[in-house]
Protein backbone atom coordinates (compact mmCIF):
# COMPACT_ATOMS: atom_id res chain seq x y z
CA UNK A 1 0.00 0.00 0.00
CA UNK A 2 1.09 3.60 -0.53
CA UNK A 3 -1.25 5.34 1.97
CA UNK A 4 -2.11 3.88 5.38
CA UNK A 5 -4.64 5.68 7.60
CA UNK A 6 -5.41 4.38 11.09
CA UNK A 7 -7.85 5.90 13.58
CA UNK A 8 -7.57 9.42 12.15
CA UNK A 9 -9.34 12.07 14.28
CA UNK A 10 -9.83 15.81 13.90
CA UNK A 11 -11.66 18.02 16.42
CA UNK A 12 -12.75 21.64 16.25
CA UNK A 13 -13.53 22.47 19.86
CA UNK A 14 -16.28 20.08 20.91
CA UNK A 15 -17.14 19.21 17.30
CA UNK A 16 -15.50 16.07 15.95
CA UNK A 17 -15.14 16.51 12.19
CA UNK A 18 -13.34 13.20 11.58
CA UNK A 19 -14.09 10.31 13.91
CA UNK A 20 -11.32 7.73 13.84
CA UNK A 21 -11.46 6.65 10.20
CA UNK A 22 -9.25 3.90 8.76
CA UNK A 23 -8.42 3.00 5.15
CA UNK A 24 -5.54 2.07 2.86
CA UNK A 25 -4.78 3.16 -0.69
CA UNK A 26 -2.91 0.87 -3.05
CA UNK A 27 -0.17 2.09 -5.36
CA UNK A 28 -1.45 3.11 -8.78
CA UNK A 29 -5.15 3.23 -7.94
CA UNK A 30 -7.65 6.06 -8.08
CA UNK A 31 -9.21 6.22 -4.62
CA UNK A 32 -12.41 8.21 -4.24
CA UNK A 33 -13.44 9.95 -1.03
CA UNK A 34 -17.13 10.86 -1.26
CA UNK A 35 -19.58 12.66 0.96
CA UNK A 36 -21.77 15.75 1.23
CA UNK A 37 -20.54 19.08 2.58
CA UNK A 38 -19.55 18.61 6.21
CA UNK A 39 -18.86 14.89 5.85
CA UNK A 40 -15.18 15.37 6.74
CA UNK A 41 -13.61 14.42 3.42
CA UNK A 42 -11.79 17.72 2.83
CA UNK A 43 -10.57 17.77 6.43
CA UNK A 44 -9.26 14.23 5.93
CA UNK A 45 -7.43 15.26 2.77
CA UNK A 46 -5.96 18.32 4.50
CA UNK A 47 -4.57 16.12 7.29
CA UNK A 48 -2.99 13.77 4.74
CA UNK A 49 -1.19 16.60 2.94
CA UNK A 50 0.02 18.40 6.09
CA UNK A 51 -2.38 21.37 6.10
CA UNK A 52 -4.02 20.28 9.36
CA UNK A 53 -2.58 18.33 12.26
CA UNK A 54 -4.57 15.26 13.35
CA UNK A 55 -5.83 15.14 16.94
CA UNK A 56 -5.58 11.37 16.98
CA UNK A 57 -4.53 8.37 14.92
CA UNK A 58 -1.82 8.12 12.29
CA UNK A 59 -1.42 8.45 8.54
CA UNK A 60 1.55 7.38 6.44
CA UNK A 61 2.38 8.03 2.78
CA UNK A 62 5.06 5.76 1.31
CA UNK A 63 5.92 4.78 4.88
CA UNK A 64 6.44 8.39 6.03
CA UNK A 65 4.32 9.81 8.85
CA UNK A 66 2.36 12.88 7.75
CA UNK A 67 3.16 14.67 11.02
CA UNK A 68 6.71 13.63 11.92
CA UNK A 69 8.01 13.36 8.35
CA UNK A 70 5.91 16.00 6.61
CA UNK A 71 8.85 17.47 4.66
CA UNK A 72 9.59 14.08 3.12
CA UNK A 73 5.90 13.49 2.50
CA UNK A 74 5.59 16.79 0.60
CA UNK A 75 8.35 15.68 -1.75
CA UNK A 76 6.18 12.72 -2.76
CA UNK A 77 2.79 14.38 -3.12
CA UNK A 78 1.07 16.90 -5.38
CA UNK A 79 -2.04 18.73 -4.23
CA UNK A 80 -4.84 20.51 -6.08
CA UNK A 81 -7.20 22.18 -3.60
CA UNK A 82 -10.82 23.28 -4.09
CA UNK A 83 -9.75 26.89 -4.58
CA UNK A 84 -6.26 27.69 -5.79
CA UNK A 85 -5.09 31.32 -5.76
CA UNK A 86 -3.04 31.90 -8.91
CA UNK A 87 -0.94 34.84 -9.98
CA UNK A 88 -3.38 36.36 -12.44
CA UNK A 89 -0.86 38.50 -14.38
CA UNK A 90 1.61 35.69 -15.06
CA UNK A 91 1.33 33.54 -18.16
CA UNK A 92 0.73 29.79 -17.97
CA UNK A 93 4.37 29.17 -18.86
CA UNK A 94 5.70 31.68 -16.33
CA UNK A 95 3.70 30.37 -13.38
CA UNK A 96 4.76 26.79 -14.10
CA UNK A 97 8.43 27.77 -14.29
CA UNK A 98 8.05 29.70 -11.03
CA UNK A 99 6.56 26.68 -9.22
CA UNK A 100 9.18 24.40 -10.76
CA UNK A 101 11.91 26.60 -9.23
CA UNK A 102 10.66 25.62 -5.76
CA UNK A 103 11.85 22.02 -6.22
CA UNK A 104 15.28 20.41 -6.70
CA UNK A 105 14.06 18.86 -9.97
CA UNK A 106 10.99 19.03 -12.17
CA UNK A 107 9.49 17.50 -15.28
CA UNK A 108 9.49 19.12 -18.72
CA UNK A 109 7.30 22.22 -18.63
CA UNK A 110 6.35 22.06 -22.36
CA UNK A 111 5.34 18.39 -21.98
CA UNK A 112 3.32 19.19 -18.86
CA UNK A 113 1.53 22.02 -20.67
CA UNK A 114 0.75 19.64 -23.53
CA UNK A 115 -0.51 16.92 -21.17
CA UNK A 116 -2.88 19.42 -19.53
CA UNK A 117 -4.18 20.53 -22.97
CA UNK A 118 -2.93 24.08 -22.43
CA UNK A 119 -0.52 24.38 -25.37
CA UNK A 120 -2.57 27.11 -27.04
CA UNK A 121 -2.58 29.05 -23.75
CA UNK A 122 1.16 28.84 -23.05
CA UNK A 123 1.66 32.60 -23.45
CA UNK A 124 -1.76 33.61 -22.10
CA UNK A 125 -2.17 35.34 -18.74
CA UNK A 126 -3.88 33.30 -16.04
CA UNK A 127 -6.65 35.89 -15.64
CA UNK A 128 -7.84 35.19 -19.18
CA UNK A 129 -8.27 31.42 -18.73
CA UNK A 130 -11.64 29.71 -18.51
CA UNK A 131 -12.69 27.81 -15.38
CA UNK A 132 -11.71 24.47 -16.87
CA UNK A 133 -8.34 25.80 -18.05
CA UNK A 134 -7.60 27.18 -14.57
CA UNK A 135 -8.41 23.80 -13.04
CA UNK A 136 -6.08 22.06 -15.50
CA UNK A 137 -3.38 24.61 -14.67
CA UNK A 138 -3.90 23.94 -10.93
CA UNK A 139 -3.38 20.22 -11.59
CA UNK A 140 -0.27 21.01 -13.66
CA UNK A 141 1.15 22.96 -10.70
CA UNK A 142 0.53 19.91 -8.50
CA UNK A 143 2.43 17.71 -10.97
CA UNK A 144 5.41 19.91 -11.77
CA UNK A 145 7.79 18.05 -9.40
CA UNK A 146 6.62 14.61 -10.60
CA UNK A 147 4.93 13.38 -7.37
CA UNK A 148 3.98 9.74 -6.93
CA UNK A 149 0.70 10.57 -5.12
CA UNK A 150 -1.71 13.25 -6.36
CA UNK A 151 -4.55 14.67 -4.24
CA UNK A 152 -7.41 16.25 -6.19
CA UNK A 153 -10.03 18.01 -4.06
CA UNK A 154 -13.28 18.35 -6.04
CA UNK A 155 -11.43 19.23 -9.27
CA UNK A 156 -14.55 19.49 -11.44
CA UNK A 157 -16.87 21.49 -9.16
CA UNK A 158 -18.43 24.38 -11.06
CA UNK A 159 -17.28 23.20 -14.48
CA UNK A 160 -19.53 22.64 -17.47
CA UNK A 161 -20.05 19.03 -18.67
CA UNK A 162 -17.45 19.24 -21.45
CA UNK A 163 -14.78 20.64 -19.11
CA UNK A 164 -15.59 17.91 -16.58
CA UNK A 165 -15.11 15.20 -19.20
CA UNK A 166 -11.81 16.73 -20.28
CA UNK A 167 -10.56 16.56 -16.69
CA UNK A 168 -11.73 12.96 -16.40
CA UNK A 169 -9.53 12.06 -19.39
CA UNK A 170 -6.57 13.81 -17.77
CA UNK A 171 -7.06 11.96 -14.47
CA UNK A 172 -7.24 8.60 -16.26
CA UNK A 173 -4.04 9.40 -18.16
CA UNK A 174 -2.31 10.19 -14.87
CA UNK A 175 -3.24 6.73 -13.66
CA UNK A 176 -1.84 5.22 -16.86
CA UNK A 177 1.45 6.92 -16.00
CA UNK A 178 1.52 5.12 -12.64
CA UNK A 179 0.31 7.95 -10.39
CA UNK A 180 -1.73 7.15 -7.29
CA UNK A 181 -4.69 9.54 -7.07
CA UNK A 182 -6.89 10.44 -4.12
CA UNK A 183 -9.99 12.20 -5.39
CA UNK A 184 -12.76 13.93 -3.47
CA UNK A 185 -15.94 14.70 -5.35
CA UNK A 186 -19.64 15.53 -5.04
CA UNK A 187 -20.43 13.67 -8.26
CA UNK A 188 -21.31 9.97 -8.10
CA UNK A 189 -21.05 9.55 -11.89
CA UNK A 190 -17.53 10.96 -11.74
CA UNK A 191 -16.58 8.54 -8.96
CA UNK A 192 -18.05 5.59 -10.85
CA UNK A 193 -16.11 6.39 -14.03
CA UNK A 194 -12.77 7.24 -12.42
CA UNK A 195 -12.36 5.38 -9.15
CA UNK A 196 -11.05 1.87 -8.56
CA UNK A 197 -12.40 2.00 -4.99
CA UNK A 198 -14.62 4.43 -3.14
CA UNK A 199 -14.85 5.40 0.52
CA UNK A 200 -18.14 7.04 1.47
CA UNK A 201 -18.00 9.43 4.42
CA UNK A 202 -20.90 10.88 6.38
CA UNK A 203 -20.74 12.97 9.56
CA UNK A 204 -17.05 12.25 10.07
CA UNK A 205 -17.23 8.47 9.75
CA UNK A 206 -16.50 5.99 6.98
CA UNK A 207 -19.78 4.23 6.21
CA UNK A 208 -18.74 2.19 3.16
CA UNK A 209 -15.57 1.21 1.29
CA UNK A 210 -15.51 -0.93 -1.86
CA UNK A 211 -15.36 -0.86 -5.65
CA UNK A 212 -18.14 1.09 -7.38
CA UNK A 213 -19.76 -2.08 -8.73
CA UNK A 214 -19.69 -3.86 -5.37
CA UNK A 215 -21.22 -0.85 -3.65
CA UNK A 216 -24.10 -0.88 -6.16
CA UNK A 217 -24.50 -4.63 -5.65
CA UNK A 218 -24.86 -4.01 -1.91
CA UNK A 219 -28.34 -2.63 -2.63
CA UNK A 220 -29.34 -6.14 -3.79
CA UNK A 221 -31.49 -4.42 -6.43
CA UNK A 222 -30.65 -4.09 -10.11
CA UNK A 223 -33.37 -1.60 -11.06
CA UNK A 224 -35.10 1.46 -9.69
CA UNK A 225 -38.56 2.84 -10.43
CA UNK A 226 -38.77 6.55 -9.64
CA UNK A 227 -41.90 8.70 -9.61
CA UNK A 228 -43.83 11.47 -7.89
CA UNK A 229 -47.33 11.23 -6.45
CA UNK A 230 -49.53 13.87 -8.04
CA UNK A 231 -52.69 12.79 -6.29
CA UNK A 232 -53.62 10.28 -3.57
CA UNK A 233 -52.49 9.18 -0.12
CA UNK A 234 -48.85 10.32 0.33
CA UNK A 235 -48.44 7.83 3.18
CA UNK A 236 -49.29 4.83 0.98
CA UNK A 237 -46.99 1.87 1.70
CA UNK A 238 -45.23 1.20 -1.61
CA UNK A 239 -43.40 -1.74 -0.03
CA UNK A 240 -46.59 -3.67 -0.84
CA UNK A 241 -45.77 -3.43 -4.55
CA UNK A 242 -44.75 -6.84 -5.83
CA UNK A 243 -41.02 -7.43 -6.37
CA UNK A 244 -39.91 -4.38 -4.35
CA UNK A 245 -36.89 -4.98 -2.10
CA UNK A 246 -36.45 -1.43 -0.77
CA UNK A 247 -38.36 1.85 -0.77
CA UNK A 248 -36.80 5.31 -0.43
CA UNK A 249 -38.87 8.48 -0.21
CA UNK A 250 -37.20 11.88 -0.17
CA UNK A 251 -39.24 15.04 -0.37
CA UNK A 252 -41.88 14.21 -3.00
CA UNK A 253 -39.90 11.56 -4.92
CA UNK A 254 -40.53 7.84 -4.37
CA UNK A 255 -37.94 5.26 -5.46
CA UNK A 256 -38.74 1.54 -5.53
CA UNK A 257 -35.81 -0.87 -5.87
CA UNK A 258 -36.42 -4.20 -7.55
CA UNK A 259 -34.75 -7.15 -9.28
CA UNK A 260 -37.97 -7.84 -11.19
CA UNK A 261 -38.65 -4.62 -13.06
CA UNK A 262 -41.58 -5.77 -15.22
CA UNK A 263 -43.36 -7.38 -12.25
CA UNK A 264 -42.86 -4.28 -10.13
CA UNK A 265 -44.11 -1.91 -12.84
CA UNK A 266 -47.22 -4.01 -13.47
CA UNK A 267 -47.98 -4.28 -9.76
CA UNK A 268 -47.34 -0.55 -9.17
CA UNK A 269 -49.71 0.55 -11.93
CA UNK A 270 -52.39 -1.86 -10.75
CA UNK A 271 -52.11 -0.70 -7.12
CA UNK A 272 -52.14 2.93 -8.18
CA UNK A 273 -55.38 2.34 -10.08
CA UNK A 274 -57.01 0.44 -7.21
CA UNK A 275 -56.06 3.09 -4.64
CA UNK A 276 -56.73 6.13 -6.80
CA UNK A 277 -53.09 7.19 -6.84
CA UNK A 278 -52.00 9.42 -9.72
CA UNK A 279 -48.32 8.90 -10.56
CA UNK A 280 -46.26 11.43 -12.49
CA UNK A 281 -42.70 11.70 -13.85
CA UNK A 282 -42.38 7.91 -13.71
CA UNK A 283 -39.09 6.54 -14.98
CA UNK A 284 -37.07 3.34 -14.70
CA UNK A 285 -33.29 3.06 -14.49
CA UNK A 286 -30.52 0.88 -13.15
CA UNK A 287 -29.44 1.36 -9.54
CA UNK A 288 -26.54 3.79 -9.06
CA UNK A 289 -23.97 4.89 -6.50
CA UNK A 290 -26.28 7.79 -5.69
CA UNK A 291 -28.91 5.23 -4.65
CA UNK A 292 -26.34 3.55 -2.42
CA UNK A 293 -25.56 6.84 -0.72
CA UNK A 294 -29.21 7.77 -0.24
CA UNK A 295 -29.99 4.34 1.17
CA UNK A 296 -27.09 4.58 3.65
CA UNK A 297 -27.55 8.19 4.76
CA UNK A 298 -31.12 9.12 3.91
CA UNK A 299 -30.02 12.08 1.78
CA UNK A 300 -28.55 12.91 -1.59
CA UNK A 301 -24.81 13.34 -2.02
CA UNK A 302 -25.39 16.88 -3.30
CA UNK A 303 -27.31 17.92 -0.18
CA UNK A 304 -25.26 20.02 2.22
Amino acid sequence: MIIDVKGLVKNYGTFQAVKGIEFQVQKGEIFGLLGPNGAGKTTTLEMLVGLRKPDGGTAEIEGKDVVRDIKKVKEKIGVQLQSTTLFELLTVEEILHMYASFYPSHISIPELIEDMLLTEKTKSRVKGLSGGQKQRLAIALALVHDPSVVFLDEPTTGLDPQARRTLWDIVLRLKEKGKTIVLTTHYMDEAHVLCDRIAIMDQGTLIALDTPNELVKSLHSQSAVEFKLLQGDASFDFAQVEGVSKVDTRKDVHVLYSNHLQTTLTSLIQMASENQLELTELQTRTSTLEDVFIHMTGRSLREA
